[in-house]
């Protein structure tokens, strides 16, 4: 365990700053398939139902076809004329438009265009219908990996038997992806403190290299270390390092929770909330202590990090070195929304707050995403991630890139 000394937090050239006071400036293959420990099981309402026509993983874009003008390009009910991996016979409501299908996401009609007309594209029969949330009633200490799913927002499931879109599997994972007994270092939360609520639905899923409570719920740490997982295997390319920064290459008490999804066929790209918390801070900034969280997608989108797609402007890793890190003692957001979750009670700390994390997908295709936190260097001084409100990018015309932003207060 590394003795406390307390470290000055300098600007390290190259690097961001964080928004803290002048005293505490933020120095910046595995094989595919369902994953490890997966299940299938239907999590909550909004579940795809039934089995529909052969497995496609990917389908090929197509832009041709007249619309549904005339509907031109519709010649035979057996054949997929748009080619978005549905014919008519198959439910295709409109088989001139390959943005419309059953294996499509609504997308809200813009109410401030006043040329736009409401439209059926998952051919439901209904037009802006939202699907309600599916983490209602979770229980924080529940390990059924596809509750975890449905508490950041993942609510319909699919099958390697039908084309729709949705979760085709679930497992928690250490960090590269073999099985995990993760215990309390899960929890899905309807909290984290009484000011950090979730942001869709009822519940967040929390992932920690110590225990995923707050100070108020059963089971929490009760200090800033509560080591249980013990050390564990990097994925390739991690830790990263930060520039002039070099951290250990031994991480610990790694866990995560592995989705392969299927994207709907309209999809261009997906988002992410995530909320970092780490009792690194501010002592530990660029050191080899460099505790992070990463979101590993498979296959990998351009500009992503070795598979990773959560990490700033210059590229620095979710960690204590982050250009995010705005809720400290002195920072931009202050402390309120560390109050209850033990985070700067039972030492001092940092977080984050909300960031949002984009990455573009072709829709029709199958992906994995590999939410992932560790401690590096050591066990001790834990971090704990929170994640939630995955939502699919659908909108017509929308170009997608790799990238995390804070969310507007």
């Amino acid at each position: 365990m590394k003795p406390r000394v307390i470290v000055a937090c300098t600007l390290v050239a190259g690097l961001s700053a964080g928004a803290c006071s002048a005293s505490r400036q933020s120095a910046f293959g595995e094989d595919d398939g369902a994953g490890a420990g997966s299940t299938t099981s239907n999590v909550g309402s909004g579940g795809v139902d039934g089995a529909g026509p052969s497995s496609s993983s990917g389908f090929e874009p197509m832009t041709s076809g007249t619309g549904t003008s005339g509907n031109t390009c519709a010649t035979d009910a057996s054949l997929d004329d748009d080619k978005d991996g549905f014919s008519e016979d198959e439910g295709d409501c409109n088989d001139c438009d390959i943005n419309v299908s059953p294996g499509a996401i609504e997308v809200p009609t813009d109410l401030m265009d006043p040329m736009a007309v409401a439209s059926d594209e998952d051919c439901d029969t209904e037009t802006d219908e939202i699907d309600p949330p599916c983490d209602t009633g979770l229980m924080i200490g529940d390990l059924d990996p596809l509750k975890g799913a449905a508490a950041i927002g993942l609510c319909k499931q699919a099958t390697m038997a039908n084309k729709f879109a949705g979760v085709l599997s679930a497992a928690y994972v250490r960090a590269d992806g073999t099985p995990a007994a993760p215990g309390s270092a899960v929890g899905l939360l309807d909290t984290f403190g009484p000011n950090v609520k979730p942001r869709e639905g009822s519940a967040i899923l929390g992932l920690s290299s110590g225990r995923a409570r707050d100070a108020s719920d059963p089971d929490n740490c009760g200090a800033l270390t509560c080591s249980a997982l013990g050390p564990g295997v990097a994925p390739p390319g991690f830790p990263q390092d930060v520039p002039n920064c070099s951290g250990s290459t031994n991480i610990n008490d790694d866990v995560g929770l592995e989705v392969v999804l299927r994207a709907p066929t309209n999809a261009t790209g997906y988002s992410f909330d995530f909320d970092f918390y780490s009792f690194e801070y501010p002592e530990w900034v660029c050191t080899s202590f460099n505790d992070q969280f990463i979101a590993l997608v498979d296959p990998a989108p351009m500009g992503s990090i070795n598979g990773n797609i959560s990490f700033d402007s210059k590229k620095n890793p979710v960690s204590v070195n982050i250009a995010f890190f705005d809720v400290c003692d002195g920072c931009a957001l202050g402390t309120g929304e560390m109050e209850g979750t033990g985070f700067n009670k039972w030492d001092d700390a940092g977080a984050t707050s909300w960031l949002v994390t984009q990455a573009p997908v072709t829709g029709g295709t199958t992906l994995k995403v590999r939410f992932a936190i560790w401690d590096t260097g050591d066990s001790a001084w834990d971090s704990t991630v929170l994640v939630d409100n995955f939502k699919w990018i659908a909108t017509p015309g929308t170009t997608v890139s790799v990238e995390t932003t804070p969310i507007p207060k």
